[in-house]
């Protein structure tokens, strides 16, 4: 079956500069060892990572150990639906990315 996003199209790239996606394959797609399910593409915003960091979820910073290289505002970065949401009602929300990076 093919993966689709929530309009009912083809699942697109998310972003490659970083490379992003659970299985980091440039997409959001999720598999049943994904458990925070990060299924949404977004273009990271300063609010967002501030916020992600005050929640406990770093995104900025560098994690060599893991090949992370840390984001920057304008990143695009698959993030948990329940992040993404969190964010979003407390006012440190992303900017959905639906659209291939060019």
């Amino acid at each position: 079956m093919t993966e689709r996003n929530v309009l009912g199209g083809e699942l697109e790239p998310c972003g490659t500069d970083p490379v992003t996606g659970f299985f980091r394959d440039g997409s959001c797609s999720t598999g049943p060892q994904d458990l925070g399910s990060h299924t949404i593409c977004a273009v990271v915003t300063a609010e967002f990572l501030d916020h992600q960091r005050g929640i406990g979820n770093d995104l900025s910073t560098p994690n060599p150990m893991y090949g992370f290289p840390g984001l920057a505002p304008g990143d695009r970065w698959c993030v948990t639906a329940a992040n993404w949401a969190r964010a979003y009602v407390y006012g440190g929300d992303p900017v959905p990315g639906n659209r291939s990076p060019p």
